[in-house]
């Protein structure tokens, strides 16, 4: 094991870090083309990409996903109270207080020693007024107030797949209540074909939210790879005409489904509940290589 003794404030380009944490063998490993930036991986699946330069700047495609709901949940530039539930190197939880300052964030994250390492080697700027809670993800949620959060981020992974108890309506029920009126929900979802959990997961949102919206790759979306979804959820009306132009412009451009096509995507598929949830499917190895 190779451990820096300095901060990532000051760590030459040339370093890595690796170090046991309790989800298994964590790499910062350092982005050759931006000084001071780090990807993130964790039993060598990519979990987050960080600039301490620039955290707006955001690596991953699904994460400039998010980054488009994020921006769009009211107007821009207003601070937030969001709830970020699964940290990584906190990459969304950052983007959030650069791009909407004051806002007060809480980050779930049950890897304690994932939270020390990347407070000790990636610390976020001051003032971020980011909060962060080692626990499992719905019970960290549970702790939170009644109508607290104007946006809840789920993006949690237990190795490269999705624990079941974070998949169905009863999960999506915590979420509800946790979320301010009009408050919005994003959660990045990870499948391949032939399909069938993220249409369990857009039919068990749908059973708890009036407003849906998917994006993703086409190619994802035509079964034809696997690949990150983001689901946005909200009891109220959703930007779509602003999200499909942002992830148009991406670059790897992003497709948005809602309505009737995105009911149509479902194909009849059944909400989850707590009893029949599963893990999300395990990536074939190719996605990492």
């Amino acid at each position: 094991m190779g451990r820096s003794r300095n901060s990532g404030r000051g760590r030459s380009a040339a370093e890595a870090v690796v170090e046991s944490v309790d989800g298994g063998l964590a790499r910062l490993v350092p982005d050759r083309e931006r000084p001071r930036a780090w990807t993130l991986l964790i039993d060598d699946a990519p979990q987050s990409h960080v600039d301490l330069d620039d955290p707006a700047y955001l690596s991953f495609e699904y994460q400039r996903r998010i980054g488009h709901v994020i921006d769009t949940a009211g107007p821009a530039g207003r601070p937030v109270q969001a709830v970020h539930l699964g940290g990584g190197a906190f990459t969304l939880a950052r983007y959030v207080a650069a791009t909407r300052p004051r806002s007060t964030q809480q980050v779930v994250e049950r890897d304690a020693r994932l939270v020390q390492l990347v407070r000790r080697e990636l610390p976020p700027a001051p003032g971020a007024r980011i909060r962060v809670r080692s626990a499992d993800a719905r019970e960290g949620l549970a702790k939170v107030r009644d109508g607290w959060a104007g946006l809840v981020v789920a993006d949690v992974f237990s190795g490269a797949r999705t624990p079941a108890h974070l998949t169905s309506t009863e999960f999506l029920d915590d979420v509800r209540r946790a979320l301010a009126p009009g408050g919005v929900y994003v959660a990045n979802l990870a499948d391949g074909p032939p399909l069938a959990h993220l249409r369990g997961q857009i039919a068990t949102a749908a059973a708890r939210f009036a407003e849906l919206a998917l994006i993703a790759d086409p190619a994802v979306l035509r079964g034809r790879r696997f690949g990150n979804s983001v689901l946005v959820a909200s009891d109220a009306p959703l930007p779509i005409a602003e999200l499909t132009r942002r992830a148009a412009s991406d670059p790897h451009p992003g497709r948005v489904q809602h309505g009737r096509e995105l009911r149509d995507f479902t194909g009849g598929a059944a909400p989850v509940g707590d009893l029949g949830a599963v893990d999300s499917p395990a990536p074939p190895p190719s996605v990492f290589r």
